[in-house]
C-alpha cells in the first residue's frame, strides 16, 4: 500500500487494485473507501498516525472499495456509512449486480479480479445510511452526491470547504496519461454518463478518483471539458 499526500489533511491509500482516501481532522480521521480485503491493519496504522479513525465512508458496494471496511471497523470502532441503495449489499444481505461491461472492458475486468484477493470479506453488522444531499461532519461538511451509473447507490463526496470531490468510480483519470474519464465496469452507462455531468457542474479546485491519479488543480474545468466529450452537461 503506498501513501501519496494530495494535501496536508488528504492522503491517497494506493493498492494493487483501486485506492482509498484519508482525510484528518485535528485528531479525527475520516475515510473513503477501505480498499481490498487483507489491508485493514495497514490502513489502521497509517490513520492511526494522524488521528481517531471515526468513520469509513463507502463510495460503493465493490470489493476494490468495500473489501476491508470491516476490517478497520473491526481495529477501531469506526462507523461504516454507505448509500441507502447499496448498505444491503455493503451488510451481505443481498447480493450487488455484476456490471453491464462492454466488449473492450472484459479483458480488462478479467485482469482487475484476478488482482483481488480471493474468496470472501468480512462485511460490517452495522452501516449508516445515507441518502443525496445528506451532509457528513468532517472536513467543514461532506455533502453525499448520489452518482448511479457504476452501481446504483454509488456515492460522491463533496467538500465545498475546500474545493475537494471524491468521485469513487463514477470518474477515473487513465493510468497512460492522466486523462479524466468516465469510469468503466458501468451498471448502466446512461446512468453513469448523467452523473459524470452532475459531478463535473460541482465547484471543485480538486478532483480525487477511485481509480488514477488526482486532478489537483482547476479540477472542474478538467472534469467539465471530459463530461463533454461523452454528451454530459457540465
Amino acid at each position: 500500500m503506498d501513501v501519496v499526500e494530495i494535501l496536508p489533511c488528504l492522503h491517497l491509500l494506493r493498492f494493487p487494485v483501486g485506492q482509498a482516501y484519508l482525510w484528518r481532522d485535528g485528531d479525527e480521521v475520516t475515510l473513503i473507501d477501505a480498499g481490498p480485503a487483507g489491508y485493514g491493519a495497514r490502513i489502521v496504522e497509517t490513520a492511526r498516525a494522524a488521528g481517531r479513525v471515526r468513520r469509513v465512508v463507502l463510495t460503493h458496494f465493490h470489493e476494490d472499495h468495500a473489501g476491508g471496511a470491516q476490517e478497520v471497523a473491526a481495529l477501531t470502532g469506526a462507523e461504516v456509512v454507505a448509500h441507502a441503495v447499496e448498505a444491503p449489499v455493503v451488510r451481505g444481505e443481498v447480493s450487488g449486480p455484476p456490471p453491464v461491461l462492454e466488449d473492450w472492458e472484459r479483458p480488462l475486468h478479467e485482469n482487475a479480479v484476478r488482482r483481488l484477493p480471493r474468496g470472501g470479506f468480512a462485511r460490517p453488522d452495522r452501516v449508516t445510511e445515507v441518502v443525496d444531499g445528506d451532509v457528513l461532519d468532517f472536513g467543514g461538511g461532506a455533502r453525499i452526491v448520489h452518482a448511479p451509473g457504476h452501481t446504483d447507490g454509488s456515492i460522491a463526496l463533496h467538500l465545498p470547504s475546500h474545493g475537494v470531490l471524491c468521485t469513487g468510480d463514477a470518474v477515473a483519470a487513465s493510468p497512460v496519461d492522466g486523462a479524466v474519464l468516465l469510469g468503466v465496469f458501468n451498471l448502466d452507462r446512461g446512468r453513469a454518463v448523467d452523473s459524470f455531468g452532475r459531478l463535473a457542474a460541482l465547484d471543485t479546485e480538486v478532483a480525487c478518483f477511485g481509480h488514477g491519479d488526482p486532478v489537483t488543480a482547476r479540477a472542474g474545468e478538467v472534469l467539465r471539458a471530459s463530461a463533454r466529450t461523452y454528451g454530459a452537461a457540465g
